[in-house]
């Protein structure tokens, strides 16, 4: 019998995290408002000369997985229907994927902060120019009926005490005003971190790690996360929702590597 008085482990963990995050935002409120890339003042998170350099690259990509692709490549039919070579040879089940930007120096410290530092305030930067970017695309046309955030583990959850692919999903399908739901899908194995992984372990690890509730038959579903590597993770929830009866599958991530 637990002793009275005395929370549980992962309770006690949540409660902390919550006090983090709390003392988190006080301590950024209570500073000038600085660019998070450059460092110098801005009115916003990042400062006008950052956003002009950094946010407005021109990146020809793979259409399914986002995979920068040669300058060669460039040229309005490739952009519209062109593919990787990974994705022609063996086409993953997700239909489409949007990145705004590669993982590297600096925007890749927006996803660390968004990721490890408790700044909620990235992933509403991350999922509002997501949406803005959705409308532009040749598949934005086909409206997302639900928006969905990649799950993270109960304990990973509990410990970080917040899922960052849900701090940006939210914003995003405000914007885009449709519904958004981070129950329907859930993470019901705890794996290995993916970072640790090659390719072939990734995609064994999260296999068979995900649980769908609800019905989602003939549905055009967006996921959103905030990095994309492999592309393993979005794969095996891809299969999992097109298995049950999803009509279509996009990717909405904030950043992808420029290798997988």
């Amino acid at each position: 019998m637990r002793k009275p008085g005395i929370l549980p482990c992962s309770t006690s963990r949540g409660r902390f995290a919550t006090i983090r995050r709390a003392c988190e935002r006080l301590l950024v409120a209570a500073l000038p408002n600085l660019c998070l890339l450059c460092g110098n003042s801005s009115r916003n998170l990042i400062c006008e000369a950052c956003d002009i350099a950094y946010w407005n690259e021109s990146r020809l990509r793979c259409l399914q997985c986002a995979l920068p692709l040669a300058a060669d490549r460039a040229g309005q039919g490739a952009r519209l229907g062109y593919r990787c070579e990974r994705c022609r040879a063996a086409p993953p089940p997700f239909d489409a994927t949007l990145a705004l930007g590669d993982y590297r120096p600096p925007l890749d410290t927006l996803a660390l902060d968004l990721k490890f530092g408790a700044r909620l305030a990235v992933g509403r930067l991350f999922g509002e120019r997501l949406a803005r970017a959705a409308a532009d695309l040749p598949f934005g046309s086909a409206r997302v009926d639900l928006v969905l955030p990649v799950p993270l583990a109960r304990r990973r959850l509990i410990e970080r005490g917040y899922n960052q692919a849900w701090a940006i999903a939210r914003p995003f399908a405000r914007a885009l005003a449709v519904p958004a739901d981070a129950r329907r899908l859930a993470r019901s194995v705890d794996t290995a971190p993916q970072s640790r992984l090659d390719l072939a372990a990734r995609r064994a690890n999260v296999e068979h790690a995900f649980a769908l509730s609800g019905q989602v038959r003939g549905l055009h579903l967006g996921l959103v996360d905030d990095v994309m590597t492999s592309g393993a993770t979005l794969a095996a929830l891809a299969a999992l929702l097109k298995q049950a009866g999803a009509r279509r599958v996009t990717n909405f991530v904030a950043l992808r590597t420029p290798r997988d």
